[in-house]
């Protein structure tokens, strides 16, 4: 199933090259469900001189994505988290936005946790806006670069690394970030 998302993905975008990359990156951070990474992998292994160039379009791509679900959020999300949540789920979710807001967008962008998740609850809860697109850009530039950076200095062989470790790469790292957070709040 995953090589024929990964098929379909590529027959639709790929034809679009950078222009693809990032309209990809911009629905799937507020509405569409197949992540970028898979089209950055594979316009990257293309031309590996060119993976940081594809990972910048689509670290933009993405956080403008973001930002429009931040305002689909502010302008009317409220609603729809009540079809499906409990206000008791809804206010537990919130308080743990006004406590660790920037932490939980830059978490959500950086591992495989859907991202468009929390770009638009960020809107309902009204996160502050600098700090949303300040974490985005962070969490997302991050998870994109590294990706072109295994890319264009390992090409073809980072596949494998992608295939086996790259979803534990990612939670390992935002894991110590949040100890690292955890602990400096503390002594704060």
């Amino acid at each position: 199933m995953i090589s024929e998302i990964i098929d379909w993905t590529n027959r639709i975008f790929a034809g679009w090259g950078a222009y693809g990359l990032f309209f990809l990156a911009f629905i799937e951070s507020s509405v569409f469900p197949i992540p970028p990474d898979l089209l950055l992998i594979t316009l990257a292994l293309a031309d590996p001189s060119n993976a940081f160039f594809l990972s910048f379009i689509c670290t933009i791509g993405s956080v403008l994505g973001g930002i429009f679900a931040y305002w689909l959020g502010c302008a009317g999300g409220t609603p729809l988290l009540e079809k499906f949540f409990s206000k008791r789920k809804i206010e537990r979710v919130h308080k743990l936005y006004e406590k660790y807001e920037t932490l939980v967008i830059f978490v959500s962008g950086f591992t495989p946790i859907p991202y468009k998740l929390f770009t638009l609850s960020a809107g309902v809860f009204y996160v502050n806006f600098r700090k949303f697109v300040i974490a985005s850009i962070v969490g997302r530039g991050l998870r994109f670069f590294i990706l072109g950076a295994f890319i264009y200095y390992y090409g073809e062989r980072a596949l494998s690394f992608f295939d086996t470790y790259f979803n534990e790469y990612t939670i390992l790292i935002s894991l110590i970030v949040i100890l690292v957070f955890v602990i400096w709040r503390r002594y704060k």
